[in-house]
This record gives C-alpha cells, sequence and structure tokens, in this order.
C-alpha cells in the first residue's frame, strides 16, 4: 500500500513534464524586403550553382537539405543552420575543394554579409525578446546542490541518474534538452526515498543525517557525534586560560591598559565564567602551601612581555597545565565496584550507581594530600617547596582546605567522552571506542558525565544547547527503552537472575508494553524482593530503587516528547515544502500536505516516522519542487517574472541551487524586482560560498572539464604520478581560479592573461613548484607561476590532460579547445575516414607529432579546417600528455613549440600562444564568454534577439574595467533575465 500511494506520485512528474513543454509555436516569419530582393537576385542564384546539386531535395549530403528555403523569410526562421552556413563559406570548407567550381571571393562574401545582415534585422525586430524557455525539471546537478541548500547534507541522490544532454550552448540547464521519461521519474521517485531515509525527528521539527537513519545504531551514530562536536567546540586546555590571565596581567605592557578579562576571553574563545574563575585562583587568596600555593608560584615565575616576543609565556603557561594535571590525577578517589549476592557486578543498577559515584567525585577533594608524590615537581622551585608537607594541625587543616579548592577549580575530567566497561578491572581499559557509553557488558546504555563542563566552563546558552542535545539523543535513539529492554534480557539471558523464576513470568524484553508503567512498577517490586532475600543490603536496594526512578522517568519523558512533538513534524514538513516549493504555501496547498500525513495513518496504517518519511518524499516528487515552475504560465505573451520566480531564475544562475531566506524575503516584500536591489543581491551572491555552483555547473561545462574526476584515459603504468588525488586536484585548479576572479570581481581577461593560479601540495609538486604545507585540501595562491610555466587556463592541466589521447599528447584536440571553447568558433566535426594518428608518441618513429599533422594538412580537405587550430595546438607542444612540463617527447625528440598561428602571426610555446590571443584574439574570447554566460543564465541557446544584451555586456565591461561583476549586473538588468515570455497553445 506504501509503494503503490508514493508511486503514484511518481506519474505526476512524467505528466507534468507533457504538460509544460505542450503549446509552443513559431515566431511569425520577418519581413525585410530589402533582403528579400537580394535572396531572389543573389542568394537563390548561389545555392543553385554551387550548392544544390550536394544539398537539394534528393538524397541531401550530411541531411542538408537548402531546396526548402525560398524566402529570406524561411532564411530567418532557421538561422542557427545558415550561421554554420555562413561559417563553412568564410572559412572556404564549403564548396569542398574538390568541387568543379568554386564561387568568387565577392560572391562567396556577398552571402556571408546576407546572412550576417539576416541576423541583424531579426536581432533588432525582436531586441529583448525573453525568448521559448519551457518550463523544465533540474537538471542533475541543481537537484543536489538544491537537496543540500533544503537537508543542510550534500547527499548527492541523482548518483544512479543518467547523465543530463546538454543543449546548443553546451550546458544541461535548458529545457531543450532535461526531458523526463517514466524511467527518470522512477529515478526521482528512489532520490526521494533515499532523502527521506537521511530524515531525523527531532523535539523540536525535522533535520538530516550526512547517513540514513533507518537502524538503532544509525540514530545513535548521529546523536552521539552531536554531542562529541559540542564536548570538542568547547575550549578546556588550562594552557589558554593561563596564557590569556598572563596576557590580562601584563595588558598595560601589551599596549591594552584598558582591555578586560572577558575581552581576553572571547579573542581567544575561551570561557568568560572560567577564565574569571582561573583569573581569581592565580591571584586571590591566602594559601600558604598545597597545589594552589605551588600554581601560583609557578606563575609569579612567568617572564613578562618585556623578555621575549607575545608568546614568550607559552611554555610556562603549558608547564603549568601539566603541573595541574600531575596532581590532580592522583586526588581522584576509587569507588569500588557494588556487590550483592547473587547479582552480577554489571547489572545495570549497580553500574550505573559506581557511575554517578565517579561524576559526583570530578570536583570534589576526598583526601589524600599525604600520598601526592611530588615527583618531577623538583622542577617548579617555588612550587615544589609549596608543595611541602604541614608541620602543625592548623597548618595541616589549611593545607587541606587549598587542595579542596583546587580540586573544585581544576576537575579530574571536564567531561568523560569514553567509558570502557567500568566494573571490570581496571576498568577494561583495551575496550576503546565506546563514546558516552554507560560502561556496560551485552546492553544498550548511555551516561551523561559532563557536570564539570557544565558548571565551570558554560554561559547559559552554552548549558540550555548541551540540555538540548542530551534530550534529542534520547527523543532520536529511545536510548532509555532500548536501555531498559537490553537490561531485561540480560538478567535473564547472561546473568541468569530472572531466568526460571514464574515471578517474572509477566515481562520480557520482547514485549511491546514491557516499559509500561505497570509492568515496570510490578517487574521493580519482583526486582527487589528477589534481591532482598539473596540479602541484598540497604546500600544495594537504594541503587536498584533509584535506577528504576531514573529510567522510568527518562521512558515517560521520551514518550511525552515524542507525542507532543507529533503536530510540530507535520508543520515542519509544510515548511520543508515552502522553501522546496521555493514560494509561499497557498491555505490549501498546506491543508494537502496534512492531509496526505493523515491519509497514511489512518488508512494506510504507517507509524507516525514512516508517515513524516513518505510525506517528505511525496513534496520531492512534486512537479513544484522538481521543475522550474517560473518558466510556465497560462496567458501568452511577454511578461515580468513573479518575484519568487525572480529569486529561483537568480539562484539557480549563479548558485545553481535554490533562494536563500534572504532572497525569498526581498522577494517576498516585493522589493527584489527593483534594479538597484537586484544588481546588490547579485553582487552579495558572487561573494558567497555557493557561487562554486556557478564555477562547477557554468565554467565545468564552458571549458569541458565537469566529469574530469572521472577521467581514466591516462595510463598509470607509464604515468604513475597521475594518482586520484592529482586528479581531483587537477579538477579543482579551474574552479579555484574562477571562484578567485568571481568572488573578487576580477577582470574576465585575467583567464588568458592571467600569471598566478592555484596549487596544492600534489599539484605543486606535478608542476615543479615549492610545495605549500599542508594535505589535499590545503591550497595556496601561486602569484608568479609564469616562472613555472603556469597562469591562467590556457596552461592548467586538467585540460592538456583531457585533450590528449594518453600516450601522446594532441595538438588538434588541444587547439580545437582553445579555438572552441575559450574564442567560441564553430568548427564543422571531421569526416568519417579521417586516419588516426598512433595512440602512442613514442611509436611514431623517426618523424615527430608536428611532421605528421603536417602530412595529414597536405589533404586539401583536411587543411581548411586544422590551419584553424593546429598552429594553436603545437604552441603546447612543451607540456606532455598529462600536462607535465618536458624538454623531449616520449620518443626521445626534442620537442618544437614554435607556431604559425591562424590568421597570421608566429610564436613559441605557451608565452607565444599568450600574446597571440591577447593582441589578436582578445575580443573573441569577450564575446565568446558573454554569449556563454548569457546563455546559461537564461537557460536556452541564444538567438538574434539576444544580440543587443551582448552588446550591452560588452558595454559594461568596456566600462568597468572588464569585472566579472559588471557582466552579471548586465544580464540581471536585462529583459530577456527579467520577463518570461508565453506562448499560445498550438491548434493540433
Amino acid at each position: 500500500m506504501r509503494t503503490m500511494t508514493i508511486a503514484r506520485l511518481a506519474g505526476v512528474l512524467v505528466l507534468a513534464a507533457w504538460n509544460l513543454h505542450a503549446g509552443a509555436g513559431d515566431l511569425p516569419a520577418p519581413t525585410m524586403a530589402p533582403l528579400e530582393e537580394r535572396f531572389r537576385a543573389e542568394v537563390r542564384p548561389f545555392l543553385a550553382e554551387f550548392c544544390l546539386g550536394c544539398h537539394g531535395k534528393d538524397h541531401p549530403k550530411g541531411d542538408l537539405d537548402l531546396s526548402g528555403f525560398t524566402s529570406a523569410g524561411s532564411v530567418a526562421k532557421d538561422l542557427p543552420q545558415w550561421e554554420a552556413i555562413q561559417e563553412q563559406l568564410r572559412s572556404r570548407t564549403m564548396p569542398p575543394a574538390k568541387a568543379k567550381i568554386q564561387p568568387s571571393d565577392g560572391a562567396r562574401q556577398s552571402l556571408v554579409a546576407w546572412i550576417g545582415a539576416v541576423r541583424k534585422a531579426e536581432s533588432a525586430r525582436n531586441a529583448g525578446d525573453p525568448g521559448r524557455v519551457p518550463a523544465r525539471r533540474l537538471s542533475n546537478a541543481e537537484y543536489d546542490h538544491t537537496i543540500r541548500g533544503l537537508t543542510g547534507v550534500d547527499l548527492r541522490p541523482t548518483k544512479e541518474f543518467p547523465v543530463d544532454p546538454a543543449n546548443e550552448a553546451g550546458f544541461d540547464n535548458s529545457g531543450e534538452s532535461l526531458a523526463m521519461s517514466p524511467a527518470l521519474a522512477k529515478k526521482y521517485l528512489e532520490a526521494a526515498r533515499r532523502v527521506a531515509e537521511h530524515l531525523v525527528l527531532t523535539p523540536d521539527g525535522i533535520a538530516f543525517a550526512p547517513h540514513p537513519m533507518l537502524a538503532d545504531t544509525d540514530r545513535d551514530k548521529y546523536g552521539v557525534k552531536a554531542i562529541i562536536d559540542f564536548y570538542h567546540r568547547q575550549k578546556t586546555d588550562l594552557a589558554d586560560y593561563f596564557l590569556a590571565a598572563w596576557r590580562f596581567r601584563h595588558r598595560a605592557e601589551l599596549g591594552r591598559p584598558g582591555a578586560s578579562l572577558r575581552e581576553f576571553a572571547d579573542e581567544r574563545g575561551l570561557s568568560r565564567k572560567y577564565l574569571a574563575t582561573v583569573w581569581s585562583t592565580l591571584e586571590e587568596g591566602s594559601e600558604e602551601a598545597g597545589p594552589v600555593a605551588a600554581l601560583r608560584a609557578t606563575w609569579r615565575s612567568l617572564p613578562t612581555p618585556k623578555d621575549g616576543p607575545a608568546d614568550v609565556a607559552r611554555g610556562g603557561c603549558e608547564r603549568m597545565r601539566d603541573l595541574v594535571v600531575a596532581l590532580r590525577g592522583q586526588l581522584v578517589p576509587e569507588v569500588k565496584n557494588m556487590r550483592a549476592r547473587g547479582i552480577s557486578e554489571g547489572t545495570q543498577p549497580f553500574v550505573l550507581w559506581k557511575n554517578r559515584q565517579m561524576a559526583a567525585n570530578r570536583m570534589r577533594y576526598a583526601g589524600g594530600s599525604s600520598k601526592v608524590k611530588l615527583g618531577p615537581l623538583h622542577l617548579y622551585g617555588d612550587a615544589a617547596r609549596a608543595m611541602s608537607l604541614p608541620g602543625s594541625p592548623e597548618h595541616a587543616a589549611r593545607y587541606e582546605a587549598g587542595f579542596a579548592r583546587f580540586c573544585r577549580v581544576f576537575p579530574d575530567a571536564f567531561y568523560v567522552s569514553e567509558r570502557a566497561r567500568v566494573y571490570l578491572k581496571d576498568g577494561d581499559k583495551e575496550n576503546t571506542g565506546r563514546l558516552l557509553s554507560a560502561g556496560f557488558h551485552s546492553m544498550t546504555g548511555y551516561f551523561r558525565d559532563d557536570g564539570p563542563l557544565y558548571e565551570l566552563i558554560l554561559d547559559e546558552d552554552g548549558r540550555r544547547e548541551l540540555d538540548r542535545l542530551w534530550r534529542q539523543f534520547d527523543f532520536i535513539t529511545g536510548a532509555p527503552m532500548r536501555q531498559y529492554a537490553s537490561y531485561l534480557w540480560y538478567e535473564r539471558a547472561e546473568t541468569g537472575f530472572l531466568r526460571g523464576d514464574k515471578a517474572f513470568d509477566f515481562v520480557r524484553a520482547e514485549d511491546p508494553d514491557a516499559s509500561s508503567e505497570d509492568k515496570m512498577r510490578r517487574f521493580e517490586e519482583a526486582y527487589l524482593a528477589k534481591a532482598r532475600r539473596l540479602g541484598a543490603g540497604e546500600l544495594q536496594q537504594g541503587a536498584i530503587r533509584d535506577q528504576f526512578r531514573i529510567i522510568a522517568a527518562a521512558i515517560r519523558s521520551v514518550q511525552k516528547d515524542r507525542g507532543e512533538a507529533e503536530p510540530r513534524h507535520v508543520e515542519a514538513l509544510q515548511a520543508f515544502a515552502e522553501r522546496a516549493f521555493r514560494r509561499p504555501l497557498a491555505a490549501e496547498e498546506r491543508r494537502a500536505v496534512a492531509r496526505f500525513y493523515r491519509s497514511l495513518r489512518d488508512e494506510d496504517g504507517l507509524g507516525h516516522e514512516d508517515a513524516v518519511r513518505d510525506t517528505l518524499a511525496s513534496i520531492l516528487l512534486s512537479p513544484h519542487f522538481c521543475y522550474r515552475m517560473d518558466l510556465a504560465g497560462a496567458e501568452p505573451g511577454v511578461h515580468p517574472l513573479s518575484d519568487f520566480d525572480l529569486a529561483s531564475r537568480l539562484s539557480y544562475f549563479l548558485w545553481a541551487s535554490m533562494p536563500d531566506a534572504e532572497l525569498l524575503s526581498l522577494a517576498s516584500s516585493g522589493e527584489l524586482r527593483k534594479p538597484e536591489v537586484l544588481a546588490a543581491q547579485a553582487r552579495r551572491m558572487l561573494r558567497d560560498d555557493r557561487v562554486r555552483g556557478l564555477a562547477t555547473e557554468f565554467a565545468g561545462n564552458w571549458l569541458d572539464f565537469r566529469r574530469f574526476e572521472e577521467h581514466n584515459s591516462v595510463d598509470r603504468g607509464r604515468f604513475p604520478s597521475f594518482d586520484d588525488e592529482l586528479r581531483r586536484s587537477m579538477f579543482e585548479e579551474p574552479i579555484r581560479f574562477f571562484l578567485d576572479v568571481v568572488r573578487n570581481d576580477r577582470p574576465v581577461t585575467e583567464f588568458l592573461d592571467g600569471s598566478h593560479t592555484f596549487v596544492n601540495p600534489s599539484l605543486a609538486r606535478h608542476y615543479g613548484m615549492p610545495v605549500p604545507k599542508g594535505g589535499p585540501h590545503d591550497w595556496s595562491r601561486i602569484d608568479d607561476a609564469a616562472r613555472y610555466g603556469r597562469g591562467g587556463l590556457l596552461p592548467m592541466s586538467v585540460f592538456l590532460t583531457k585533450n590528449s589521447p594518453g600516450l601522446r599528447t594532441s595538438p588538434v584536440k588541444r587547439g580545437y579547445w582553445v579555438v572552441r571553447r575559450l574564442l567560441g568558433e564553430n568548427i564543422p566535426a571531421p569526416p568519417p575516414n579521417v586516419p588516426d594518428l598512433p595512440d602512442d608518441e613514442a611509436k611514431l618513429g623517426d618523424i615527430t607529432l608536428r611532421e605528421a599533422l603536417a602530412r595529414h594538412r597536405a589533404d586539401k580537405a583536411c587543411a581548411g579546417c586544422h590551419e584553424r587550430f593546429d598552429g594553436i595546438g603545437l604552441a603546447f607542444e612543451g607540456y606532455g600528455p598529462i600536462g607535465e612540463a618536458r624538454a623531449r617527447d616520449l620518443a626521445g625528440h626534442p620537442v618544437d613549440a614554435r607556431a604559425a598561428f591562424p590568421r597570421g602571426g608566429e610564436g613559441e610555446g605557451l608565452e607565444g600562444l599568450r600574446a597571440y590571443v591577447q593582441t589578436t584574439r582578445r575580443q573573441e574570447f569577450v564575446e565568446n564568454l558573454c554569449r556563454k554566460l548569457l546563455a546559461y543564465a537564461l537557460g536556452r541557446t541564444l538567438q538574434p534577439s539576444d544580440d543587443e544584451a551582448v552588446a550591452a555586456m560588452r558595454r559594461a565591461l568596456d566600462a568597468d574595467g572588464h569585472r566579472f561583476g559588471a557582466l552579471v549586473e548586465a544580464i540581471v538588468a536585462s529583459p530577456q533575465f527579467r520577463n518570461k515570455r508565453i506562448e499560445a497553445p498550438s491548434a493540433e
């Protein structure tokens, strides 16, 4: 029943896909009288003489039939095809060199100009048109980013989805490519369920774990980690407090005479309260002997700021800490096991009694000063003398009082995060890793032991947070119920205390009502009665009563919290749906969420947690989540995007993810649509960490390295340095570079001519640079990267490696990558019969790769295209198949990186190529970047009506030093970005 309930929702996605994509029509044919005249007089005759023989109605080559173009208007309707023809004419690849007749240069140029004029006319006629942008599903990347935004956890639920196809512009975020099918809808159902498996029900609402939360062990791991993380965030190193007190003591000498003790605590993240306690212990009091006096003696001997650098006292403060630890460790009272005839020492009441005794002693002095061993105290001078034993009863009383104060200020532990089986000999010291454990054997149980942290370190907010975490822990894990059930099992199966005794037949661990008040009361009475018969004393009986009282209170508290939380969980689902839909819910939508949950409880018989999970999955299956609904509408025509649609368009542009609270708040108030507010939000978002989504999804697809982390064409036997870490580092380098340009609003020209880059240790070794300290996640900016043949995008190993076959370089692929990805040239695919070069550079024989390419270009059919990029690719010959700098190729030939560049000019290596691009092709790069970024922002291939927007972007760059932010602000101000066009439904 449950499967059918959710599966029916998956069908909604397919139906939504059909409905949202229906009803698209073409624009009416343009009217361009002068161009029509030229079409009849020049274009049609040109086609008839030079083109229709191969590209006519009967058996057209390359499936290109030009016979149907009978007017300038028909050409305008298929401009992308004609711009490809324009490019072929311009590059002289068509008509092919082997054709018997060729057009004159004048005729060729005239047709090229005419096609450009058609585009210009179309651009002027439809300038600012938002274009046809159908509603579409989220791309895989957008889905993953959005789930992370919703849950706070990077779950990546689309890892089993098929790869999204790219549109003509090269991006996978458009309705042109993002279709929905029944098979994909099933994947969405599975993904929604996987996300729901990470759901955490808390006393106050819902949260999400980085791992599934289905088994008890999963829940325990989540709850324990939250508490342990809180403990670890607290500063409890005594040396830090002693050093902060020292700084306060010498504040005038440190140039801060007016600074307060609180300020010295805050700047180091220390507890204000405990620093004040430590300060008063060091500076106030009359102890003449004992541990406090010994500590003060060491304190007074610390150097002053005039004796050395600012941290001159650090070593002394650490010695003070070590002194405290050495003394305090000798003052921990022993707590022996509780024993009673016939009852295991490992029984819950006895173990927990021992735990409570040890916890109560954390800050208590229970005697033992006479047994303190001075050990290395002779190293501390006056401190050792202060620890000398008293000589008179009065002296002895003050001496003991000093020990009591010392133990109150310096506990034996601020908290206990790990506990072995405490009732075994020596505490079972080998049994480590039992975080927050109560120290049982074969039983579930946790014990809170953090009194000194709570009393000495935490302020009121910290105490509330820690209490909340422990309450949440019991709520999520049901630990009190499980502990009680395991107690029943242990006493029956492990100790035999219950086995064979009919007095206990009424209750078993597996009983659903084992922890009911009635059965717990009866079990306590029966257990105590047997303990008394066996001779248990009052102390043991008291421990048993205490444990039943404590566990019963914990169980009732969890049951009460869970019952009260159920309506809050439904409200949390409604709030989740609002965030998932990226807009406020209508009243009926809110009711629908609650109704769906209720139907799962009442009609399908699900428990509360399962019903919440399935309701959450249903929200994630809604088209309002899975689809970009801002692109849909009912009334034909051009309309401004709604405020919430605008927020989504902006966030999916810059973050590839959902809007944050600030964006949605501005949308709710109606402020976001104001141009100055929209621009300010774009600037804010470019500085946010989430702009990494733009780096991976825009730059990754534009520059074609998005899936490099899966790149496996490198022969690791020949290139052993190419391991997974280096591959990940190569992938990360352009992302870091792109983010540096974006976040710091640098000129976009730095992509080409930047002299810096970013490396981690793995990449630095690969580049022959000084290796920075740290691990693979520690990155450094290298400002003089040109010294090592790096800097900017061009020489990054990710591009050089991806565009190499594996055992040799590929000037063709590398050059093509530059002209296609960076400069935006459209170059036709090679013919199918092109012979391949050898895969291994070492097997080329006596010729070099340069010479092999020269032979290839001797074929006129190949020369036209290869002349446009081979020279650029040859400039990279100083870099081997994995982008490593080299002086010889794999065959042992000296590397020759000289190049004759297209359109004239020569150069050598990276610097020659960089100079060529800067002087000859810079404007093409800027134009291409503008067009790519606009296409990505709009989620569609560009059309002639976007030409003015691109021109506006160019003007904005020129006016603002070519800074990246100018590009983004020009895009978000454009009518294409702020509006949508809804087309009338098709008459079919």
